[in-house]
């Protein structure tokens, strides 16, 4: 990838300036979203050292097979974030990321969940729903459990994005 192309996390800054630094391994992503940001563009980039890197070990898989991808990855839109900052240890991430498969646009819709340790942040899971674009995704219920596991109702829990 041309380092000066726009960053494929969709920040709006060059590659160079965005999510190559953390690719590389220069400088630790401060924020959760920032994790999000450049582990979407290391999917794009099908960049398995660095996802690997930034998997939590306790959920990390032993390799991601990226032979039958067939997915261009088209777009990152962030959500809402729960927690997160530089001075949180936890913190939720939600996401769509659009996408073409067989010259059809779907959207990935994922709650992701991050835990900091030894300050750095790493990917622990995530809850995902896949739509075709062209379709509503369906609305988690506010009354309803949260997905998240968290025990609280979706509202009070991630519901509440930003909060």
């Amino acid at each position: 990838m041309n380092t000066q192309t726009d960053c494929p996390c969709g920040s709006g800054k060059s590659y160079a300036q965005c999510c190559l630094p953390y690719h590389l391994g220069e400088n630790l992503p401060p924020t959760a979203e920032a994790l999000m940001r450049s582990r979407f563009s290391a999917f794009c980039l099908q960049n398995e050292g660095f996802l690997l890197a930034t998997w939590d070990s306790s959920q990390r898989p032993a390799a991601i097979d990226f032979s039958g991808e067939q997915n261009q990855w088209l777009k990152l839109e962030i959500i809402g974030t729960k927690k997160g900052g530089v001075k949180d240890h936890k913190a939720l991430v939600t996401f769509k990321a659009h996408y073409l498969q067989d010259n059809e646009a779907w959207i990935m819709i994922e709650t992701s969940r991050f835990v900091k340790t030894n300050n750095r942040w790493f990917y622990l899971n995530g809850l995902v729903t896949f739509a075709k674009a062209t379709e509503q995704p369906e609305v988690q219920n506010r009354n309803a459990l949260c997905a998240c596991g968290s025990g609280k109702k979706f509202k009070r829990c991630c519901g509440t994005a930003n909060s």
